[in-house]
């Protein structure tokens, strides 16, 4: 347990330094910039707000995992 513990520790301050985590076979794990978003709505009371530019973890599955991922059941 200790030793998942401190890969995903590894993992999760590697990835907010911005670095791209690759794992071959399974995929890739980044993070990504979004973009500000000036005009933004709040649904329940309809009210403009802006959204800032933000980070965001995208996945990436790798060849051997979207293959496993596409066969039928």
């Amino acid at each position: 347990a200790k030793m998942v513990d401190s890969i995903f520790s590894a993992m999760r301050e590697s990835l907010s330094d911005g670095h791209r985590i690759e794992i071959r076979g399974f995929g890739v794990f980044q993070v990504k910039e979004t973009r500000p978003k000036p005009a933004a709505r709040n649904p329940r009371t309809g009210e403009v707000i802006y959204v800032p530019a933000r980070r965001k973890t995208h996945f990436k599955p790798g060849k051997l995992l979207r293959e496993e991922l596409h066969k039928p059941i």
